[in-house]
């Protein structure tokens, strides 16, 4: 099995089809937005490939170390974390092609009016012991 992230990204991937920006959805796209990666997640979860997911707030910090006794908080005048990411999933598969194969299942996830996303998804496989990649 090989660890893969599946990462949401708010920015920064070409624009997806749907593109309307979450904070303009209804309250009712966005529950079935959440329900469809509840129900994706709850399926991988009984073939033994979820392993974790986490929605992110907007807001963050952006934190590096400077040396004892100097701040190391910034905002900016880069684009943040807390601007770029969404969301992320974890999975474990048997193959890189069972990992495309999911990534572009999840990417359909519903959008504003219901039509699907069909969003861009990054996907990274884990790096396992020696820097090697764990396929």
């Amino acid at each position: 099995m090989a660890k893969y992230l599946l990462l949401k990204h708010y920015r920064g991937a070409p624009a997806p089809e749907n593109d309307v920006p979450m904070d303009q959805w209804t309250p009712e796209e966005i529950s079935a937005h959440v329900q469809y990666m509840n129900d994706f997640a709850a399926r991988l979860e009984s073939t033994g490939e979820f392993v974790d997911s986490q929605a992110l707030a907007p807001e963050g910090t952006f934190v590096r170390y400077d040396g004892a006794g100097r701040p190391p908080v910034t905002d900016g005048p880069f684009a943040e974390t807390k601007d770029l990411i969404a969301g992320w999933m974890v999975i474990d598969v048997d193959s890189h092609e069972r990992a495309l194969e999911l990534a572009g299942e999840l990417s359909a996830a519903p959008g504003a009016g219901g039509r699907p996303i069909h969003e861009w998804l990054e996907l990274r496989p884990f790096l396992g012991e020696h820097g090697t990649v764990t396929e």
